[in-house]
């Protein structure tokens, strides 16, 4: 767990260190990025440049890190049952077909992905497949299509882009501040502290914008179990969740998309804010106590 949390984070330092020299090499050749308006022009280039990258890149690398095989031509019964699910959910969330996939893996499990909303990708765990019944599979695929049709790769894209931005600002001005006091520099211009102090900044304030970017992604998972509740009936996403809960294993979806799994690891105290997604027993409790609605009739292929 703690590993895990080191890793992430060790990652979000590495993006901020290297938009910190890139920065201050283009200061040192001359370009002039002292100036707030210049700071947030250069950050905001960064911030989202990056988020948006990931997004464009998001179905090949989930495509890559998984193994996941795109079914193009169902060869059996299971891959037929899975396209015509999809399809059938997809038309009553209003969004594009999106590509259906399987991938190799022990755990019980599923993801979406993809840069909009009518071009994405919904993968399986061969897992899955073996374990859950046919209600239980249709609720998951429902569930990853409502984050499909809720736009949640885009908005989780734009979320890191303001972050991003904010903590790339935030640490520079603030690192002006302090190294001016320090150093006695009151004309504004960094001294040697300055990029000692802006590193520890970005550490300080990415761990922040980090537990805010979990917070949105623990959100959505509501707002996606809900959406399959819907399209799939409520009674079928919560035997999925239940199912889940008895039988959750080691998630080995690449970092990039286990934000949009079914399920992911949670935590307690302080590391339950660094966590993709609320524990499954609050999002049972959810689905239970919200008001009843319609299912949108999506049969079942048997």
């Amino acid at each position: 767990m703690f590993k895990r949390i080191a890793l992430f984070l060790a990652t979000n330092l590495a993006v901020l260190l290297l938009l910190s020299i890139v920065m201050s090499v283009l200061q040192a050749l001359g370009f002039n990025i002292k100036g707030n308006g210049a700071l947030l022009t250069m950050a905001a280039v960064f911030g989202f440049g990056g988020a948006f990258i990931s997004l464009l890149l998001s179905k090949w690398m989930a495509k890559m890190g998984t193994g996941a095989v795109v079914i193009s031509e169902p060869r059996n019964e299971t891959e037929r049952w899975l396209v015509d699910t999809v399809r059938r959910q997809a038309q009553a969330a209003g969004i594009g077909m999106p590509e259906v996939a399987v991938y190799d893996a022990p755990e019980i499990n599923a993801f979406a992905t993809g840069a909009n909303r009518n071009n994405a990708l919904v993968a399986v765990s061969t897992g899955l497949l073996r374990a859950m019944d046919r209600d239980e599979a249709e609720a998951v695929l429902a569930h990853e299509v409502s984050h499909v049709a809720n736009g949640d790769m885009v908005t989780m894209a734009l979320v890191q882009g303001v972050l991003n931005t904010f903590v790339i600002v935030l640490a520079r001005l603030v690192g002006r501040v302090i190294d001016g006091y320090l150093g006695g520099n009151r004309d504004g211009s960094p001294g040697l502290g300055y990029y000692a102090i802006v590193f520890v900044l970005d550490l300080v304030f990415g761990l922040f914008a980090s537990m805010i970017a979990m917070w949105f992604s623990r959100y959505r998972e509501f707002r996606a179990d809900a959406g399959g509740a819907r399209l799939a009936g409520r009674d079928k996403m919560i035997r999925a969740l239940e199912r889940l809960a008895l039988t959750y294993g080691e998630n080995t979806l690449p970092k990039q998309v286990q934000a949009f799994g079914i399920s992911g690891a949670v935590g307690h105290g302080l590391s339950k804010l660094m966590r993709s997604h609320p524990p499954l027993e609050e999002r049972i409790a959810a689905l239970r106590n919200a008001p009843a609605e319609p299912v949108r009739g999506l049969g079942v292929v048997s």
